[in-house]
């Protein structure tokens, strides 16, 4: 009898642990995957800071008199890279302030290509229509990544939150991940005046 007794604790102390161990380790791969997104998010809002200075440079040479938009771009571009966060600081709260700053930057990139119609030349440039063809790609770009952020932050918030491995997250300090939100005014279409 003892025998038996002691051969079921052993196969149900070998079942819990093997259930921590791959509980654990796939709390670990999906902690991760949110990290790999927010890196892919951040790699895309840097391709967007990357072409910025070449967009500017190009305009630069067509439109002379609208320096209040080009320093206006030059500073949200400057403020928005100035904004690094680490996947594991992803607060709320931070990552509003990352928002923000990217929707400055934004802002200001729209009233900036809103210039060309008023440069039927600038319009027709070469240079000029591939960066924008580049930085709308980047945009796109930038929605897919922060879509596939929130994806991933949803699956690891769900798992981290269900029963049992909520005990597991609890034990080993997994904290729920922030999302990317619409900005507050998001819904309306910016105003662009000259």
């Amino acid at each position: 009898m003892k025998k038996t007794t002691t051969i079921i604790i052993i196969a149900i102390i070998a079942v819990i642990a093997i259930w921590a161990v791959t509980g654990y380790n796939g709390l670990v791969s999906m902690d991760e995957n949110v990290s790999n997104q927010w890196a892919n998010v951040e790699t895309q809002y840097q391709r967007r800071a990357d072409l910025i200075p070449n967009l500017v440079n190009t305009v630069k040479g067509y439109a002379a008199h609208e320096q209040e938009t080009l320093k206006g771009v030059v500073e949200a571009r400057s403020k928005a890279t100035q904004i690094k966060l680490d996947a594991s600081e992803l607060t709320p709260e931070k990552l509003a302030q990352f928002q923000q700053a990217q929707g400055e930057l934004t802002t200001a990139l729209n009233k900036l290509l809103a210039i060309r119609e008023a440069y039927p030349d600038l319009k027709a440039n070469q240079n000029f229509l591939e960066l924008q063809a580049q930085l709308e790609s980047t945009e796109n770009r930038i929605n897919v990544a922060r879509k596939n952020f929130n994806d991933a932050a949803k699956n690891y918030n769900t798992a981290i939150r269900r029963f049992p491995k909520n005990i597991l997250a609890g034990m080993f300090g997994f904290d729920k991940r922030a999302y990317f939100e619409a900005q507050e005014g998001a819904e309306v279409a910016p105003k662009v005046e000259f």
